[in-house]
């Protein structure tokens, strides 16, 4: 590069343009806007059922936990139809384990992008998340549907739902933010995501509540901050018959925070070279 190439060169690296990265975020909300619209408008074009992939999966979800859990198991059910009480689980489980998902590849999936323009990489797996509250829309209509089917109805607790659906949005932003940094270095994360999402979903309160975890471990079980979420929307939904159990939903409520404060720290760390080895 000559000595007059030099003179005119221009760096452009990631928080850089206003020198305030949450600034930026602001800056580009309207791109947030439009990877959002982009996502949807896509994520069923190609498919022959299109959008009603969003019913199939948890109405057979419903049907398997209902048999394994609810008829051969035999489960508390404190006296709540048992399709009902697994929905109510599956809500946030399926918000979360689909953001996260989506998040996690989210930045390879966008690398044409991230390669060519400036902007707050944050924004991508924010975008994917934003796209998760579709299929949670379509469940929750599943949900009030089953209700009506049961003559069970939600008492003043529902108005409480929207905290938990930020908790759930909080603690799948933070994860997502860990692992689609990691999945730029190690590209190994991609295979491993599927397996945790199993694994979760089986050590989380989906198919059955957490009451019938023994006292002396529901503060340990409570470190999944999905638990707290959970129990959390199980309480909104279905009211007094399910008590919060308040110091594991501390406990959960704290790992999310820990999990997404530590999330954009690594992310911001990591950020700068996404363009460079992705």
């Amino acid at each position: 590069m000559s000595k007059k190439e030099e003179d005119y060169s221009l760096v452009i690296e990631a928080g850089k343009s206003t020198g305030n990265y949450f600034k930026d975020l602001w800056k580009y909300n309207e791109l947030l806007y439009f990877l959002s619209w982009r996502d949807i408008l896509v994520r069923y074009k190609q498919t022959a059922i299109g959008i009603l992939w969003s019913v199939i999966r948890p109405v057979l979800t419903i049907v398997v936990f209902s048999i394994v859990f609810g008829k051969i198991a035999k489960l508390p059910q404190n006296g709540v139809p048992y399709p009902i009480l697994v929905l109510s689980g599956m809500l946030p489980w399926y918000f979360f384990s689909s953001a996260l998902s989506d998040s996690s590849s989210s930045l390879i999936t966008n690398a044409s992008l991230i390669t060519k323009v400036y902007f707050p990489r944050m924004l991508i797996p924010m975008s994917v998340i934003a796209v998760s509250f579709i299929d949670f829309a379509i469940s929750l209509i599943i949900m009030a549907g089953l209700m009506v089917w049961y003559n069970f109805y939600p008492g003043w607790e529902i108005l409480a739902m929207p905290l938990f659906l930020l908790l759930a949005s909080l603690t799948a932003l933070g994860a997502g933010l860990w692992l689609s940094a990691f999945n730029i270095r190690y590209r190994d994360f991609r295979y491993i995501i599927p397996f945790m999402l199993q694994f979760g979903i089986l050590v989380s309160p989906v198919g059955f509540t957490s009451s019938i975890v023994p006292e002396e471990w529901r503060l340990l079980y409570s470190i999944n901050p999905m638990v707290g979420v959970i129990d959390g929307f199980r309480w909104a939904i279905l009211g007094n018959g399910f008590e919060l159990y308040i110091p594991g939903f501390l406990i959960s409520t704290f790992v999310s925070l820990l999990i997404l404060i530590t999330g954009v720290v690594y992310f911001r760390k990591t950020e700068r070279v996404f363009a460079d080895i992705i």
